[in-house]
């Protein structure tokens, strides 16, 4: 795939899926039965550095717990979406409150209920392990399996396109 036919520039906006994305598709069961979800310290970097360089960012995931939440307002997040048994009408609608055209946004995800948010995006991103019907629509796809740096390397290509990395005094901090 040749990144240099990608617009990294132009994205404003990046919404990601939270399984096999942001945590590797493979995770531990807690004694009560829920997933002990895993996350990328370099991810939660990027993720913080996008928000102050004023690149939009969302989750929206079928998972439910509030740790995600959690870890994700942290990191500067406000639009987090938990739950989403059909993630496209949350995507239209958070592409709309934000003002944003398609050619705009990209969307990361890894698996089928991920397909139509990846065909109704600009930029439809995949992680490396994404499921074979994802890799087929993917404009881009990150050489890091999920949860092993997805979404550092898709800010990062977006912020050095828009000579955004490391350009600003508070990029060494958090």
């Amino acid at each position: 795939m040749n990144n240099d036919k990608i617009d990294f520039a132009a994205i404003r906006a990046i919404a990601f899926d939270v399984d096999g994305v942001l945590s590797p598709s493979t995770i531990p069961l807690g004694p009560d039965g829920e997933p002990m979800r895993m996350v990328n310290i370099k991810d939660g970097y990027a993720m913080q550095l996008a928000v102050k360089m004023g690149l939009d960012l969302c989750i929206i995931t079928g998972a439910r717990p509030q740790s995600i939440e959690k870890r994700y307002s942290r990191l500067g997040m406000t639009d987090i979406y938990l739950g989403a048994a059909d993630k496209l009408p949350i995507f239209y609608r958070w592409v709309g409150e934000k003002g944003l055209q398609r050619h705009e946004v990209a969307y990361v995800g890894d698996d089928i209920p991920d397909l139509q948010v990846l065909k109704a995006a600009g930029l439809a991103i995949a992680p490396a392990d994404a499921a074979p019907e994802v890799l087929e629509v993917a404009h881009y796809i990150t050489p890091c399996a999920g949860g092993m740096g997805v979404a550092r390397d898709v800010i990062e290509h977006v912020l050095k396109a828009r000579n955004q990395w490391l350009d600003k005094a508070h990029a060494f901090g958090w």
